[in-house]
C-alpha cells in the first residue's frame, strides 16, 4: 500500500536508506492536510503563558482566549494569575468602531484588581485585520499604571507557531535588562524554554543548587516579571526548547554578551550532558565545579537506572512513533527509547528546521521515516505500515493511537507528569510500561494476529 501522502508534501516525508537526505521544512502547512501546527497566537502563548505574577489580556474573539486557557500544565511555587484568562471579547459592533478604547478599558480594570507585575495583551487576527493601534494603548496605559504593558503582536494569519514564539521573545525583550540592582552570583545562569510543566523546573533547579549555581530566572516556567528584568546580569543562558527561545538566547547573546548552549533535561544521558557543559563552563573559577557535577550523576543514576533495566526487560523489541512539536526534544526521545531497547520507526516535528532533521537522520535507523508538519492521515498510515506498538506525541494524537490499538504517551505540553531529570526519566518509562503493555490491546482488532 502506498502512503497517502498529498503531492504538495512529497518532499516533507523522508524514509532513511532510500536515497540521499532531501527534507523540506520551514513551509507554509498544504491546504486540506489538517496540518497539527497550531497559530502564530498559539505559539506566543504558550511561551508566555507560564509567567505566574503577569497578567494575560487577549485582545480578540472570546474563542482565541477559551482555545488557549490554561494551555500548559505549568505549576507556579506563588502566584497563580496565569491561570486566569482575560479577553476584551471583540464583537461585530467593535469590528466596526474599532476595539481600542475596549482595550484601553480592560486594562484599567483589570489592574488595579489584580496587582500584576505586568500585563500581556495579546493581539489575534481580528485586530490584525480591524488595525487597532495596540501598541499606543499600551504604552498609554503602562505611563498611567507605572507597570510594563506590553503588546504582543501574534495575529494567526501572520504565520505559523514559530512566528508567535519570535513573537513572544520580542515582548520579553522589553522586560529583559531593565534592573540593576541586588547581587548575582558569578556562577549563575538562566533556562530558556523550560515551562514548569509538572514542576520540571524545580527538579532542574536543585541540580544546579547542589552544583552551587544560581538560576537568576528561567523564562518562563514559575516565571517571576522581577526575575526576568534582571536576568541579562547571569553568566550563561541554557536552552532546552530550541524552538521557542533561541531567538531570545541570541538576542541576549548580541545584547549582553551572554553565551548560550543548547540542552535537554530528558533522559538520564542528556541530563547528565547538561550538568557536565554547565560545570565545564564555569570550570575555570571553580575546579571543585566538575566534580560535584560528578557526584549528582553518579547519586541519581544509581538511585534510578535499576528500575530503567525493568523496564527494558519488558519493552525490548517494540517499536515506536515519535511526533512532538520541537525537534530538539525528539533527539531525547530516540536516546531515551534506546536505553530501553525500543526501536523508533518513525519521527516528526512541527517546528524543525533543516539541521534537526538532518541531525535526526544521522540518529535513526535505516527504514525509519522522518516527518515535518505531518497529518493524521500520514501518521494512521505509518502507524499501520510499520506496526507500532507505542506512540509518543501530544493530546492530539491520543485518539488516533487509541483508535489503531496503540499505546499512547504524552510529552506535550498538557502533561501533569514530570518527565524531565533523572527521576522524570523513570518515571517516563513507567508511563511508557503502562501504556504499551496495556492488557487492553488484546482487545484491539488491529492486534489480533
Amino acid at each position: 500500500m502506498s502512503a497517502p501522502i498529498l503531492k504538495d508534501r512529497n518532499k516533507q516525508v523522508f524514509e532513511k536508506g532510500k536515497a540521499a537526505f532531501d527534507l523540506q521544512c520551514d513551509r507554509k502547512s498544504v491546504a486540506g492536510s489538517v496540518s497539527q501546527r497550531a497559530c502564530v497566537f498559539c505559539g506566543s502563548r504558550v511561551v508566555l503563558y507560564p509567567i505566574a505574577d503577569a497578567l494575560h489580556l487577549v485582545h480578540g474573539s472570546i474563542g482565541c482566549a477559551s482555545y488557549t486557557w490554561d494551555i500548559r500544565g505549568s505549576v507556579s511555587s506563588g502566584p497563580e494569575l496565569h491561570r486566569l484568562c482575560f479577553s476584551t471579547d471583540l464583537r461585530e459592533k467593535d469590528v466596526v468602531y474599532g476595539g481600542e478604547k475596549k482595550l484601553a478599558a480592560a486594562i484599567r480594570e483589570l489592574v488595579p484588581k489584580h496587582s500584576p507585575k505586568a500585563v500581556f495583551v495579546y493581539s489575534t487576527c481580528i485586530v490584525g485585520v480591524i488595525g487597532d493601534d495596540v501598541d499606543s494603548v499600551c504604552k498609554k496605559a503602562g505611563q498611567e499604571l507605572g507597570i510594563p504593558v506590553i503588546p504582543v503582536h501574534s495575529a494567526g494569519f501572520a504565520g505559523t507557531k514559530k512566528d508567535g514564539y519570535k513573537a513572544a521573545c520580542t515582548a520579553l525583550s522589553k522586560i529583559v535588562g531593565t534592573d540593576d540592582s541586588g547581587e548575582v552570583s558569578p556562577f549563575s545562569i538562566n533556562i530558556l524554554g523550560e515551562f514548569n510543566l509538572a514542576g520540571e523546573a524545580w527538579i532542574i533547579k536543585e541540580y544546579y543548587r547542589r552544583m552551587g549555581i544560581e538560576v537568576v530566572s528561567i523564562l518562563t516556567g514559575d516565571g517571576r516579571i522581577d526575575d526576568i528584568r534582571r536576568s541579562h546580569r547571569a553568566s550563561l543562558n541554557l536552552v532546552q526548547c530550541s524552538g521557542s527561545l533561541t531567538t531570545m538566547a541570541e538576542e541576549m547573546k548580541d545584547k549582553y554578551g551572554i553565551p548560550y548552549k543548547r540542552v535537554s533535561y530528558f533522559g538520564m544521558e542528556d541530563v547528565s550532558k547538561a550538568l557536565y557543559e554547565v560545570a565545564d563552563f564555569f570550570s575555570e573559577e571553580d575546579p571543585m565545579m566538575k566534580e560535584r557535577a560528578a557526584e549528582i550523576v553518579r547519586e541519581e543514576v544509581s538511585k534510578y537506572l535499576p528500575a530503567m533495566q525493568e523496564c527494558k526487560t519488558k519493552l525490548e523489541g517494540m517499536k515506536c512513533a515519535i511526533y512532538v512539536g520541537g525537534a530538539f526534544k525528539a533527539f531525547s526521545l530516540i536516546r531515551i527509547l534506546r536505553t530501553l531497547g525500543v526501536d523508533v520507526v518513525l519521527v516528526g516535528s512541527q517546528t524543525g528546521n533543516r539541521q534537526d532533521y538532518e541531525q535526526l537522520a544521522s540518529m535513526c535507523d535505516p527504514g525509519t521515516v522522518i516527518v515535518d508538519d505531518s497529518n493524521p492521515m500520514e501518521l494512521s498510515h505509518y502507524i499501520v505500515e510499520k506496526d507500532v506498538d507505542l506512540f509518543i506525541g501530544g493530546v492530539k494524537e491520543r485518539p488516533m493511537a487509541f483508535k489503531l490499538g496503540v499505546g499512547f504517551c504524552d510529552h506535550n505540553h498538557e502533561r501533569k507528569t514530570a518527565l524531565a531529570g533523572f527521576e522524570g526519566t523513570l518515571n517516563f518509562a513507567n508511563e511508557v510500561c503502562a501504556s504499551a503493555l496495556s492488557p487492553v490491546w488484546r482487545f484491539a482488532p488491529r492486534r489480533k494476529k
